[in-house]
């Protein structure tokens, strides 16, 4: 271990969702990790053996874990002068005219210079904008620190994360071959794998491969509309082209096509390229736009203005609990201003106050729209007309 640290990992934003199943898993891998977040409900919740957001399997860890010495949370920042490896899961977001915003990291970076020390080993985490690694190289240096920056981002799905930090190759790069070999000590201990990339490909890499899903799910929306338009069921004709056919196989179906990273990321690909990217725009406009198609396509069957109807479903996929950037809010505020009442229901969504039982919205509405595919809703028994783009209930991908 480099100098004398008594701890392996502080994760910094580790009681969030990136953040905290990394630490679990690093924990059970044999890691000591403080899990330093300023959010401090998050860290009583953790401190309580409480997961703070749902994701599969991490309940029975953190359960296990909180009670050893190779977990910790807390609001402390000198947790961070305590190890060898600090992981920041500070992303990038875009602001309100879609152009990213590089400087939380660097903020964040400049919030630590107090609790830094050399011998260090940075690890950018989360979605970069390209260049920011290298700022924040140039900051440390610019203030004398002789601290190691990695970037290793993550490749998790919400939901799968403990599965995958095991299961899935970790991209690795840093600047020298000994910050790497200090990456590669590091997500040796969990992944099964390693791929190098220099810093600027790897910050690339995790953006091409949000965009690229963005851009698959904006390609399936608008074949969708196509044949939709036509009074022709997509899901027929889809299963139809993947049947035995392996060249189709990953092709996806339609649906809200959100969350917090794939617009985002698609739109930072875009300000990179100096918003030369005509296939990204696009695919914006077709998945942003589903929504209002959606409604539209209601309008043209139904009396909206004299029906209440029910949105099942709030969060940005299927078997979630986090609404951020959930499309499902941008069909809440279009039906408001069409129908005569809507109504919302989630079973794991927390925090939104205006939503409803289920067993209340199925005896209220008129009209149901799945909006999010969770499970459950596929149960469901209803004798009014529901708008399933998802084809959840089997009755075929139309509006």
């Amino acid at each position: 271990m480099h100098m004398s640290f008594t701890r392996d990992v502080v994760i910094v934003g580790g009681c969030g969702r990136v953040g905290l199943p990394l630490g679990l898993v690093l924990a059970d891998a044999g890691c000591s990790v403080t899990l330093y977040d300023v959010d401090a409900n998050a860290v009583d919740r953790v401190r309580a053996a409480k997961m703070p957001f749902w994701e599969n399997h991490a309940d029975e860890l953190l359960e296990r874990l909180i009670e050893t010495d190779r977990l910790e949370a807390t609001v402390d920042p000198a947790s961070v002068s305590e190890a060898e490896h600090v992981v920041l899961v500070v992303g990038t977001p875009v602001d309100e005219h879609l152009n990213p915003d590089p400087k939380y990291v660097l903020l964040a970076i400049e919030g630590l210079l107090d609790q830094l020390r050399d011998g260090q080993h940075i690890v950018l985490r989360s979605t970069v904008y390209p260049g920011v690694t290298a700022a924040v190289e140039k900051r440390l240096r610019s203030v004398g620190r002789a601290i190691d920056v990695s970037f290793c981002p993550e490749r998790i799905a919400e939901g799968k994360a403990i599965e995958e930090l095991r299961s899935l190759p970790q991209i690795v790069s840093a600047r020298n071959e000994a910050t790497v070999q200090r990456a590669e000590s590091l997500f040796g201990r969990i992944a099964p794998a390693i791929v190098h990339l220099d810093v600027e490909e790897a910050e690339l890499a995790k953006l091409f491969a949000n965009t690229w899903r963005y851009i698959q799910f904006a390609a399936a929306n608008q074949l969708f509309m196509i044949a939709n338009d036509f009074g022709l069921d997509f899901g027929r004709i889809r299963a139809a082209l993947k049947q035995d056919y392996p060249r189709l196989a990953g092709m996806p179906g339609p649906g809200l096509a959100a969350g917090p990273c794939l617009l985002k990321d698609t739109m930072q690909l875009a300000a990179f390229n100096n918003n030369n990217f005509t296939l990204g725009h696009a695919s914006m406009m077709i998945n942003e736009g589903l929504p209002l198609y959606i409604v539209s396509r209601m309008e043209h069957e139904y009396d909206l203005a004299e029906m209440t109807v029910g949105i099942l479903g709030m969060a940005f996929k299927a078997e979630s609990d986090d609404t951020r950037s959930s499309l499902s809010y941008k069909l809440k505020r279009l039906l408001r201003f069409r129908a005569a009442r809507v109504l919302c229901t989630d079973p794991y969504a927390q925090g939104d106050n205006d939503l409803w039982p289920l067993p209340d919205v199925l005896a209220q509405a008129d009209l149901l729209v799945i909006a999010t595919p969770h499970r459950r809703y596929a149960d469901i028994d209803v004798s009014v007309p529901v708008v399933d783009v998802w084809d959840l209930l089997g009755n075929g991908e139309r509006v």
